[in-house]
Protein backbone atom coordinates (compact mmCIF):
# COMPACT_ATOMS: atom_id res chain seq x y z
CA UNK A 1 0.00 0.00 0.00
CA UNK A 2 1.27 3.45 -0.92
CA UNK A 3 2.14 5.73 1.97
CA UNK A 4 0.83 9.32 1.99
CA UNK A 5 4.46 10.41 2.40
CA UNK A 6 5.29 8.93 -1.02
CA UNK A 7 3.06 11.54 -2.66
CA UNK A 8 5.27 14.34 -1.29
CA UNK A 9 8.65 12.63 -1.31
CA UNK A 10 11.17 12.78 -4.14
CA UNK A 11 11.88 9.46 -5.82
CA UNK A 12 14.67 7.37 -4.36
CA UNK A 13 16.82 7.99 -7.43
CA UNK A 14 16.37 11.76 -7.11
CA UNK A 15 17.27 11.53 -3.41
CA UNK A 16 20.44 9.61 -4.22
CA UNK A 17 21.38 12.25 -6.81
CA UNK A 18 20.75 15.01 -4.23
CA UNK A 19 23.04 13.23 -1.76
CA UNK A 20 25.74 13.05 -4.43
CA UNK A 21 25.35 16.76 -5.13
CA UNK A 22 25.66 17.60 -1.43
CA UNK A 23 28.86 15.59 -1.00
CA UNK A 24 30.36 17.08 -4.16
CA UNK A 25 29.57 20.57 -2.80
CA UNK A 26 31.48 19.67 0.37
CA UNK A 27 34.39 18.34 -1.69
CA UNK A 28 34.43 21.55 -3.73
CA UNK A 29 34.77 23.67 -0.56
CA UNK A 30 37.76 21.69 0.74
CA UNK A 31 40.85 23.81 0.06
CA UNK A 32 44.46 23.13 1.02
CA UNK A 33 44.84 26.58 2.57
CA UNK A 34 41.62 26.46 4.63
CA UNK A 35 41.88 26.68 8.40
CA UNK A 36 42.08 23.46 10.39
CA UNK A 37 38.63 24.22 11.88
CA UNK A 38 37.02 24.61 8.45
CA UNK A 39 38.70 21.47 7.11
CA UNK A 40 37.54 19.57 10.17
CA UNK A 41 33.95 20.74 9.68
CA UNK A 42 34.02 19.81 5.98
CA UNK A 43 35.51 16.39 6.69
CA UNK A 44 32.99 15.64 9.46
CA UNK A 45 30.08 16.83 7.31
CA UNK A 46 31.18 14.74 4.34
CA UNK A 47 31.84 11.67 6.48
CA UNK A 48 28.42 11.83 8.12
CA UNK A 49 26.67 12.38 4.78
CA UNK A 50 28.52 9.46 3.17
CA UNK A 51 27.85 7.13 6.12
CA UNK A 52 24.12 7.89 6.15
CA UNK A 53 23.90 7.68 2.36
CA UNK A 54 25.69 4.31 2.23
CA UNK A 55 23.48 2.87 4.96
CA UNK A 56 20.32 4.04 3.16
CA UNK A 57 21.46 2.49 -0.09
CA UNK A 58 22.37 -0.79 1.59
CA UNK A 59 19.12 -1.02 3.55
CA UNK A 60 16.66 0.22 0.93
CA UNK A 61 17.96 0.92 -2.57
CA UNK A 62 20.28 -1.98 -3.31
CA UNK A 63 17.92 -4.74 -2.11
CA UNK A 64 15.00 -3.23 -4.07
CA UNK A 65 17.11 -2.88 -7.21
CA UNK A 66 18.50 -6.40 -6.89
CA UNK A 67 14.97 -7.78 -6.52
CA UNK A 68 13.68 -5.84 -9.54
CA UNK A 69 16.67 -6.15 -11.88
CA UNK A 70 18.48 -9.29 -10.79
CA UNK A 71 22.27 -9.70 -10.73
CA UNK A 72 24.32 -6.70 -11.79
CA UNK A 73 28.14 -6.38 -11.67
CA UNK A 74 27.91 -2.65 -10.83
CA UNK A 75 25.62 -3.42 -7.93
CA UNK A 76 27.92 -6.23 -6.74
CA UNK A 77 30.88 -3.86 -6.44
CA UNK A 78 28.93 -1.16 -4.56
CA UNK A 79 29.21 -2.91 -1.18
CA UNK A 80 33.01 -3.24 -1.31
CA UNK A 81 33.26 0.40 -2.42
CA UNK A 82 31.19 1.43 0.60
CA UNK A 83 33.57 -0.57 2.82
CA UNK A 84 36.55 1.22 1.30
CA UNK A 85 34.84 4.56 2.05
CA UNK A 86 34.15 3.46 5.64
CA UNK A 87 37.83 2.57 6.12
CA UNK A 88 38.91 6.01 4.89
CA UNK A 89 36.26 7.67 7.08
CA UNK A 90 37.54 5.75 10.11
CA UNK A 91 41.07 7.00 9.34
CA UNK A 92 39.82 10.57 8.99
CA UNK A 93 37.91 10.38 12.29
CA UNK A 94 41.11 9.35 14.09
CA UNK A 95 43.11 12.29 12.68
CA UNK A 96 43.59 15.67 14.30
CA UNK A 97 42.44 18.60 12.12
CA UNK A 98 46.04 19.73 11.61
CA UNK A 99 47.39 16.24 10.79
CA UNK A 100 49.60 16.53 7.69
CA UNK A 101 47.98 13.37 6.24
CA UNK A 102 44.43 14.76 6.48
CA UNK A 103 44.42 16.31 3.01
CA UNK A 104 45.75 13.18 1.32
CA UNK A 105 43.31 10.89 3.12
CA UNK A 106 40.39 13.18 2.35
CA UNK A 107 41.45 13.30 -1.30
CA UNK A 108 41.55 9.49 -1.35
CA UNK A 109 37.98 9.49 -0.02
CA UNK A 110 37.02 12.00 -2.71
CA UNK A 111 38.45 9.78 -5.47
CA UNK A 112 36.66 6.71 -4.13
CA UNK A 113 33.34 8.53 -3.85
CA UNK A 114 33.64 10.12 -7.30
CA UNK A 115 34.31 6.71 -8.89
CA UNK A 116 31.39 5.17 -6.98
CA UNK A 117 29.02 7.99 -7.94
CA UNK A 118 29.99 7.70 -11.61
CA UNK A 119 28.92 4.03 -11.60
CA UNK A 120 25.70 4.76 -9.76
CA UNK A 121 24.66 7.69 -11.91
CA UNK A 122 25.59 6.12 -15.24
CA UNK A 123 24.45 2.53 -14.58
CA UNK A 124 22.44 1.87 -11.41
CA UNK A 125 20.12 4.88 -11.26
CA UNK A 126 19.04 4.65 -14.93
CA UNK A 127 18.50 0.89 -14.44
CA UNK A 128 16.38 1.55 -11.34
CA UNK A 129 14.29 4.10 -13.21
CA UNK A 130 13.78 1.61 -16.02
CA UNK A 131 12.75 -1.40 -13.91
CA UNK A 132 11.26 0.14 -10.75
CA UNK A 133 9.40 3.17 -12.10
CA UNK A 134 6.20 2.83 -10.06
CA UNK A 135 8.10 1.98 -6.84
CA UNK A 136 10.50 4.92 -6.90
CA UNK A 137 8.30 7.36 -4.95
CA UNK A 138 7.42 4.85 -2.23
CA UNK A 139 11.09 3.92 -1.90
CA UNK A 140 11.89 7.64 -1.69
CA UNK A 141 9.39 7.97 1.17
CA UNK A 142 10.98 5.00 2.95
CA UNK A 143 14.39 6.57 2.47
CA UNK A 144 13.14 9.90 3.87
CA UNK A 145 11.75 8.22 7.01
CA UNK A 146 14.90 6.19 7.55
CA UNK A 147 17.17 9.19 6.90
CA UNK A 148 15.36 11.14 9.62
CA UNK A 149 15.89 8.24 12.03
CA UNK A 150 19.59 8.05 11.21
CA UNK A 151 20.34 11.75 11.44
CA UNK A 152 18.14 12.60 14.44
CA UNK A 153 20.82 11.58 16.99
CA UNK A 154 23.40 13.52 14.96
CA UNK A 155 21.33 16.62 14.19
CA UNK A 156 23.53 18.81 16.37
CA UNK A 157 26.65 17.70 14.52
CA UNK A 158 24.91 18.23 11.18
CA UNK A 159 23.90 21.78 12.07
CA UNK A 160 27.31 22.61 13.56
CA UNK A 161 29.37 21.29 10.66
CA UNK A 162 27.02 22.87 8.12
CA UNK A 163 27.29 26.24 9.86
CA UNK A 164 31.08 25.99 9.86
CA UNK A 165 31.39 24.66 6.32
CA UNK A 166 28.71 26.49 4.34
CA UNK A 167 27.46 30.05 3.97
CA UNK A 168 24.43 31.19 5.97
CA UNK A 169 21.93 30.46 3.17
CA UNK A 170 23.10 26.85 3.04
CA UNK A 171 22.50 26.57 6.77
CA UNK A 172 18.97 27.88 6.29
CA UNK A 173 18.42 25.29 3.57
CA UNK A 174 19.68 22.47 5.82
CA UNK A 175 17.45 23.58 8.69
CA UNK A 176 14.48 23.86 6.33
CA UNK A 177 15.12 20.40 4.91
CA UNK A 178 15.34 18.91 8.40
CA UNK A 179 12.11 20.62 9.43
CA UNK A 180 10.31 19.55 6.26
CA UNK A 181 11.58 15.97 6.60
CA UNK A 182 10.46 15.88 10.22
CA UNK A 183 6.99 17.16 9.29
CA UNK A 184 6.68 14.65 6.44
CA UNK A 185 7.73 11.78 8.70
CA UNK A 186 5.17 12.82 11.33
CA UNK A 187 2.48 13.23 8.69
CA UNK A 188 3.25 9.78 7.29
CA UNK A 189 3.19 8.25 10.78
CA UNK A 190 -0.18 9.86 11.55
CA UNK A 191 -1.65 8.73 8.25
CA UNK A 192 -0.44 5.16 8.76
CA UNK A 193 -1.95 5.01 12.26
Amino acid sequence: MKSPLSHWSPTITDMIRMDHTHVFAVFHRFKADASAARKSALVRNACMAIEVHAQLEEEIFYPALREAAGPDPSLDKSGPEHEQMRELIAQLRRMDPDDPDLDGTFHALMRTVIHHVADEESVLLPEAERVMGPQLSELGARMTRRRMQLIAPRAGELVTTSAQAFPLMSLVAVASALLLGSLLVRRGAHAAA
